[in-house]
């Protein structure tokens, strides 16, 4: 009976340790054959966040994963949908030209044909740059000018704009000495509209002085056309309707917008 029991005790032994055996040699084949799949891929290697879907997956096939199987876990479900780029409408918009660094429109002089109505003449040596022709006399009315004159430069925008189309010009008003700004701003103002064919109309009052030295003396006001520039803007060719002598002279912008100062101009 003692020597029974302890064959009993050998053989139970023997068999639990071939058992651990033949666990272990399995375990060892499994995790063996999943780093070889992880690894020997035909594209690429699997990135490792794939070992777990491997590790699931594995079980469920009684730890005979297949090639397809482990390529199919390590996939992503859903792949990023190529996006066509629009492009840019900064770097597709046309730089817009360079104004020249001189410009003289072609215009059609008129002295004026009274004493008061130098805003008619004006306005009406400016249209003719823009290739529209009126009468003095039919733009007394659009300008509300009387015997006393044109009240301001709000009055030759608005005859402008009923002339032309798109309502073009606009009113810059000088109310004092003028500054560097409003300087550059009508230096500025001539070049666009010259440049756009049209002419420009200014209020002037007092006494402006030409690039030849030739003084031109208005005390109660006096309106003028400006009908082309040179040096960028820098100086500008004025259209006078006071006297036919000096119909047109050349005044540099400065002097021009001291010249309008406490009146203004229409661009």
């Amino acid at each position: 009976m003692k020597h029974h029991l302890k064959r009993q005790l050998r053989r139970l032994a023997t068999e639990r340790s071939s058992q651990i055996v033949a666990g272990s040699a399995a375990a060892l084949v499994l995790a063996s054959g999943v780093g070889a799949l992880l690894t020997t891929t035909d594209d690429a290697p699997v990135r490792q966040g794939a070992a777990a879907a491997v590790a699931e997956l594995a079980p469920r096939t009684d730890g005979a994963a297949t090639r397809s199987q482990v390529r199919v876990a390590a996939s992503p479900s859903t792949s990023p949908r190529a996006t066509s780029a629009k492009p840019d409408p900064d770097l597709t918009r046309t730089a817009k030209p360079k104004p020249p660094s001189t410009k003289v429109l072609d215009y059609n002089y008129q002295a004026q044909t009274s004493y008061w109505n130098c805003g008619p003449a004006a306005v009406r040596n400016a249209l003719s740059a823009n290739g529209i022709e009126r009468t003095q006399d039919e733009l007394v009315a659009p300008l509300r000018a009387t015997e006393n004159g044109t009240n301001s430069a709000e009055d030759t925008t608005r005859g402008l704009n009923q002339m032309v189309k798109g309502n073009p010009y606009r009113t810059r008003m000088i109310p004092g000495a003028p500054t560097s700004a409003q300087i550059d701003q009508l230096q500025s103002d001539i070049v666009n509209a010259v440049t756009d064919g049209r002419a420009v109309v200014a209020n002037t009052v007092g006494t402006g002085t030409d690039t030849d030295g030739g003084w031109h003396s208005f005390p109660g006001g006096h309106y003028i056309a400006v009908i082309g520039y040179k040096d960028n803007g820098r100086t500008v060719r004025i259209a006078d309707s006071a006297n036919p002598t000096t119909a047109a002279y050349w005044m540099t912008t400065v002097d021009l917008a001291n010249w309008a100062a406490t009146r203004g101009y229409s661009a």
